[in-house]
């Protein structure tokens, strides 16, 4: 292995990919995992090897897979054998191997990593100093509000938020646009929360909504989510169906669905859909309710004036909606109802989804003789038709079919492989990791030239 192919790996997710690696440790295939690592060089399954070694208490084998990686100076090897080390005992050793020169001056990355390892090892106070110097980074301090839940510190995380979420608090006043603590206040309420000062959390930033004292739409949201959690519903109704109705009312809808009451929830969003200047972004929150009550013909009533969009993305969530439901037949007859333009447009999506909800539908015979009729340079079209063949139980016609396109990828015919409980046969059936970068090189290449004008 060198540092060339590791980076390659990482940047590309190249190799052996992490979802062939989750599948393959849901299916208790460490050993293969293992081999993987030492044999191929693959970053990923040594990672996750490690992980499941640990788990077994089996910390000596977890150094041995990722230290080779670590000699040849893979940065991320080292943070997890430090990991490794933490757990098997060896504390001092694990934080002496990635510990910073200077932690105020090393990399915000480097120091969040760093201190995740010291609250690991129950040193709350020394990460929370290796953080402090980069809080006014919003990563950085949701990073230390989320590492910090549960260990007893809320009130020494309050003090460290406080004159952030006050400078978050005063910056549309002063005119100050792209501060990286905007978030503070909603982090600020979070911490407050699980402090159990619901009231005070709520009291804060409610008073920050009704003085237009924040800068960020996600602190809208917060407050909303926090509401809703608490069951907060007169608050939320002043919120919902006032200034922040755009982003708020659909809590307060689902609120009141939660509460039995879903036909107060589409009286209010059908009321903001007819008077509204954009109705539009009140109508998934309205066709995700009446979907969720069964009002199906409602729901697709209420979505027709935006179907045929050119963005598809409200159509597809829809599509979506209606197969989780089992609305199948529904689904399809929305397909088949768009305009000759959008058909064009979005020929190769529609395709596509067809034939995927015929597949979830069990129509596998109606699919198949569907995806027949397609152009064969559809996009994942041997995907698709592959895994019609699999739910019908025709496996190795699948296979088959997969290993008989090159634009099918390694990875996804061993993913097929270890599905079917052939994992062995899926990692020896690998390219190398040199013929697996010419392949990427050749498919971006062609990727380019098809993007040319």
């Amino acid at each position: 292995m060198n540092i060339d192919d590791l980076e390659w790996q990482a940047r590309s997710l190249g190799g052996i990919p992490p979802a062939l690696v989750n599948l393959l440790v849901e299916r208790g295939h460490v050993e293969l995992l293992v081999q993987a690592a030492t044999e191929r060089g693959e970053w990923f399954c040594a990672r996750a090897a490690a992980r499941e070694l640990c788990a077994v208490e089996d910390f000596e084998r977890a150094l041995c897979v990722v230290e080779p990686f670590a000699e040849v100076g893979w940065q991320p090897a080292h943070w997890v054998a430090a990991g490794i080390m933490l757990q098997a005992g060896r504390v001092e050793e694990a934080l002496e191997r990635v510990r910073p020169d200077d932690a105020g001056t090393a990399s915000e990355y480097v120091c969040r990593d760093f201190a995740e390892l010291l609250m690991k090892a129950g040193r709350v106070d020394e990460a929370i100093g290796v953080l402090t110097p980069h809080l006014g980074r919003s990563w950085i301090l949701s990073a230390l509000v989320e590492m910090t839940e549960g260990l007893g510190c809320d009130e020494q995380i309050l003090e460290l938020l406080a004159p952030l979420a006050e400078r978050a608090r005063n910056a549309r006043g002063e005119e100050r646009w792209n501060i990286d603590d905007g978030f503070a206040q909603e982090l600020q309420a979070q911490v407050l929360e699980r402090a159990g000062r619901v009231d005070e959390a709520v009291q804060v930033l409610g008073s920050d909504m009704a003085a237009g004292h924040f800068l960020v739409q996600n602190t809208v949201t917060a407050y909303a989510e926090l509401l809703q959690r608490n069951g907060r519903l007169e608050e939320l109704r002043t919120l919902g169906t006032g200034a922040h109705a755009h982003l708020a009312l659909p809590y307060y809808a689902r609120a009141l669905e939660d509460c039995g009451r879903a036909e107060e929830a589409v009286v209010v969003l059908r009321r903001f859909i007819a008077a509204d200047d954009s109705p539009d972004r009140f109508r998934w929150p309205l066709m995700e309710l009446l979907t969720r009550q069964g009002r199906i013909a409602e729901a697709v009533e209420v979505g027709q004036p935006v179907f045929d969009d050119h963005d598809v993305c409200r159509l597809a969530g829809f599509v979506d909606l209606l197969v989780k439901a089992g609305h199948f037949d529904d689904a399809l007859a929305i397909l088949d109802e768009r305009n000759a333009l959008f058909i064009e447009e979005q020929s190769s999506w529609i395709q596509s989804t067809r034939m995927w909800v015929l597949g979830e539908a069990g129509r596998f015979e109606e699919a198949l003789s569907y995806a027949a009729t397609l152009p064969t340079d559809l996009y994942r079209l041997t995907l698709s038709t592959a895994w019609i063949l699999e739910r019908s139980g025709r496996v190795e016609d699948a296979l088959e079919l997969l290993r008989s396109d090159a634009e099918v990828r390694a990875w996804e015919v061993a993913h097929f492989l270890v599905r079917h409980g052939r994992a062995a046969e899926a990692i020896a059936g690998m390219p190398t990791l040199a013929d697996l970068r010419t392949d990427r090189q050749r498919r971006d290449a062609a990727l380019r030239s098809h993007a040319r004008p």
